[in-house]
């Protein structure tokens, strides 16, 4: 079992991976800024999948705030972001991204660095043959400043040494949807993986398989790699 602390529960993403790490048996401390907003985790849509002997623990916290971060952190084994900005200022997601790192490496000690895997980036990945996603035609603007702002955080990541921090970010291929728990994704580093007819999504509930995968397996410890069926 691997203690989990989870930041975005209360999210699309972050509500899949606290149901697929409690369904195998995790213990998870969900940090959120208001514990009445979280839904339970066993009767919500998409626990059909299977709800495990894993343990839940919610607290309040801020994400965007270091020494919040390293309060709610504390003894855990793994820090998860699946943070997002809503409809507010993109540029949260660079500020959360410091944050984590920030309170994290408050509390690294001499006997192993620190874990911490995000979700984010999928702007930057690179098309087949092509430029990357965010470069591409008919972006909205809205769309295009939550990628540039998800790249710059994981620009930060880059300069973090995994001696200090061993980060690991997850990309989400070019749609992702909640769906089907099939269990099973191919794997990418930084070009977007499609399939024969050239399209590139996952279900939300298999994206997250991918990232309690990464939490069990640390396979990917100061690199970015993305996922999609």
């Amino acid at each position: 079992m691997t203690k989990i602390a989870l930041f975005g529960a209360t999210g699309t993403v972050g509500s899949r991976v606290l149901r697929e790490a409690l369904r195998r048996g995790h213990e998870v401390t969900a940090v959120v800024r208001d514990p009445a907003s979280l839904p339970d985790p066993v009767s919500g849509a998409g626990a059909g999948a299977g709800a495990g002997s894993g343990a839940i623990t919610v607290v309040r916290g801020d994400v965007l705030d270091p020494a919040s971060v390293a309060a709610a952190v504390a003894g855990h084994d793994v820090v998860v972001s699946a943070f997002g900005p809503g409809r507010g200022d993109p540029t949260a997601l660079v500020t959360a991204a410091k944050s984590l790192i920030g309170g994290v490496r408050s509390l690294r000690t001499d006997v192993s660095p620190p874990r911490v895997v995000i979700v984010g980036g999928a702007g930057s990945l690179r098309t087949p043959g092509g430029p990357p996603v965010l470069d591409g035609a008919g972006v909205p603007a809205a769309v295009l400043a939550v990628m540039h702002a998800h790249g710059e955080a994981l620009d930060f990541l880059r300069t973090v040494p995994v001696e200090q921090v061993r980060w690991t970010c997850l990309s989400p291929p070019a749609h992702i949807t909640p769906g089907e728990r099939t269990g099973t994704y191919r794997l990418g580093l930084d070009g977007l993986v499609v399939d024969e007819e050239g399209r590139s999504r996952i279900s939300t509930e298999d994206f997250a398989v991918a990232l309690v995968d990464e939490i069990e397996r640390d396979a990917h410890a100061g690199r970015r790699f993305t996922v999609a069926h």
